[in-house]
């Protein structure tokens, strides 16, 4: 891992714990075991650590979705990747989906939109499976449930209080049988 991963990652566990506006550049650097000024050599400022750390888990989830339905034999396997893909994500990277939620307005405008446009794939990927698995879908339906899959999957920072591996057992079960792969 890269010291800028690593930051980014000492950044997300600060900024979940505490809020982005919770946290100094100080503090940030203490924690990664560097002077705050250091942080400078990384990142412009703490907004654009805020921003490459949410572009960055928004492109990464979207690549590997692609990937994933690219290497997929139909619809129904590209949603079972996904769903585990994305379970992977949510038990593993926890800090993330609460910094999205949480500061998500403290993202600069540009950065903002950004992870909106890769979002905005990202649902039309799964949506995009969901109609081929079941023709009658509306475009709106399946980015509705997808949007509804994601509500689920994302909610482990909240709702996790067993172990990670029963977690994801219990998300794929419940996922999979909303979107109609069973």
């Amino acid at each position: 891992m890269s010291r800028r991963d690593q930051i980014l990652e000492t950044a997300a566990e600060l900024f979940a714990a505490r809020g982005f506006h919770g946290v100094s550049v100080a503090e940030l650097g203490a924690a990664c075991g560097i002077s705050g000024p250091a942080l400078y050599k990384h990142f412009p400022s703490k907004d654009a650590m805020l921003a490459a750390m949410l572009v960055g888990i928004s492109e990464e989830l979207l690549d590997e979705g692609q990937r994933r339905v690219a290497a997929a034999t139909g619809a129904e396997d590209a949603l079972r990747s996904l769903v585990s893909w994305h379970i992977d994500f949510a038990v593993e990277r926890r800090a993330l989906i609460v910094v999205q939620e949480r500061d998500w307005q403290s993202l600069p405008a540009e950065a903002r939109e950004r992870v909106r446009t890769l979002q905005r794939d990202y649902v039309d990927l799964w949506a995009e499976q969901l109609r081929k698995l079941d023709g009658a879908l509306t475009v709106d339906r399946a980015r509705s449930i997808s949007h509804a899959n994601f509500g689920l999957l994302n909610s482990t920072p909240h709702s996790s209080r067993i172990p990670a591996q029963e977690m994801r057992e219990v998300l794929e079960s419940m996922s999979l049988r909303a979107l109609g792969v069973d």
